[in-house]
């Protein structure tokens, strides 16, 4: 069993920055107003209710990409309705001169549509491990190298699942007619969402206990990296050859009424995990209004990944005997930095619930 290094993630926000990656710029007409701002310290969900109530907008019609951390400094865009009673110019103006603690409007233009979730390629990460000592460093950036070249398991974080840790428990209590569910229907979505991402995760589980989570199988769903394209897998070796090259990976359930179904011994194993969490006779239909189902890749790669350790100043001839781990990559949407990190070290759980999540189309 690899031994993973203990270290302190998020010691200050500057220890954790994102910056989003789009997958469009502004189209410069329109009438919402296209924002990239910097924040510190803030979610998203505050920042962007901030700025709508400084602007006189409507929050509800407020757009965003993707959710970024709070305890952190980071960028992404995000969209504004313009009010009906405020002219393009003014409220343009208004939030070029905008000025919010902890919030910084780095750009403005303007946009045919409302940004929505998903609406981006990914996040590029700069992050650094605190409290690592020397010899733990030195195993953990050669762990993070590999990852690098062969990927990662793509589980969901823990911050998928709630500060409790129990959104999946509360979601299928819900759906099974044992509890209420939340009034909010955002927050009905990201219960069910958390749920698919339990599944998924106990999917992915039994797949590296066999070796099998980077490896295409008969009866897989194999999804294209770089297309997004899937396909059922019946030609094993030139798949597995494919899958080596990093072109493509299998797939495990987000569960839904539409999703597609693997085949063979992939099937029995899902269906297997899928009985034993979700419990005899679950009311599967009736989530549709929540998320039709759909694959996601058992592996995330891993770009542009660099590791390094950063050398405290000491005086005299002490030696020092912690550093500092500086650990940059980009990931695809939808992949999270935490399944990255735990590839190398080890957390205090109450560190990574603390990063924002949402849930995903489908």
């Amino acid at each position: 069993m690899i031994e993973l290094a203990a270290g302190r993630i998020k010691a200050a926000p500057e220890d954790f920055v994102v910056d989003e990656i789009p997958s469009y710029g502004p189209s410069g007409t329109g009438e919402h107003l296209w924002l990239n701002i910097r924040k510190r310290d803030k979610n998203t969900l505050d920042a962007i209710r901030a700025i709508a109530n400084a602007l006189g907008a409507d929050v509800r019609q407020a757009g965003h990409a993707g959710m970024k951390d709070k305890f952190a400094i980071t960028t992404q865009a995000l969209t504004l309705l313009r009010p009906p009673k405020t002219a393009r110019a003014e409220f343009e103006s208004a939030a070029r001169q905008l000025q919010l603690e902890g919030i910084e409007i780095a750009e403005v233009s303007w946009h045919e549509n409302k940004l929505k979730p998903g609406h981006l390629r990914g996040n590029r990460f700069d992050i650094r491990i605190r409290d690592v000592s020397m010899v733990d460093a030195e195993r953990a950036i050669g762990l993070l190298r590999r990852v690098g070249k062969e990927g990662v398991p793509n589980f969901f974080g823990e911050q998928r699942f709630g500060r409790a840790g129990d959104n999946a428990a509360r979601a299928l209590a819900w759906l099974r007619g044992e509890e209420r569910g939340p009034r909010d229907m955002r927050q009905r979505q990201f219960l069910f969402s958390s749920l698919q991402s339990h599944v998924f995760n106990h999917v992915l589980d039994a797949r590296i206990a066999d070796g099998t989570w980077h490896t295409p199988i008969e009866g897989d769903v194999l999804k294209k990296h770089e297309t997004g394209g899937l396909f059922t897998c019946v030609d094993v070796e030139t798949d597995r050859e494919r899958a080596r090259a990093g072109e493509l990976s299998p797939t495990g359930p987000m569960f839904g009424t539409k999703m597609r179904a693997a085949e063979g011994l992939t099937k029995v194993l899902e269906d297997a995990i899928m009985l034993q969490q979700l419990g005899e006779n679950f009311p599967l239909e009736a989530t549709s209004k929540w998320g039709e189902g759909t694959r996601r890749a058992l592996r995330v790669w891993v770009e542009e990944l660099t590791a390094e350790a950063e050398m405290p100043p000491f005086e005299g001839t002490q030696q020092p005997t912690k550093t500092t781990v500086r650990v940059r990559f980009v990931l695809p949407k939808g992949a999270y930095a935490t399944t990255v990190l735990a590839s190398a070290f080890t957390f205090a759980r109450t560190e990574t619930a603390t990063f924002e999540s949402e849930p995903e189309p489908g």
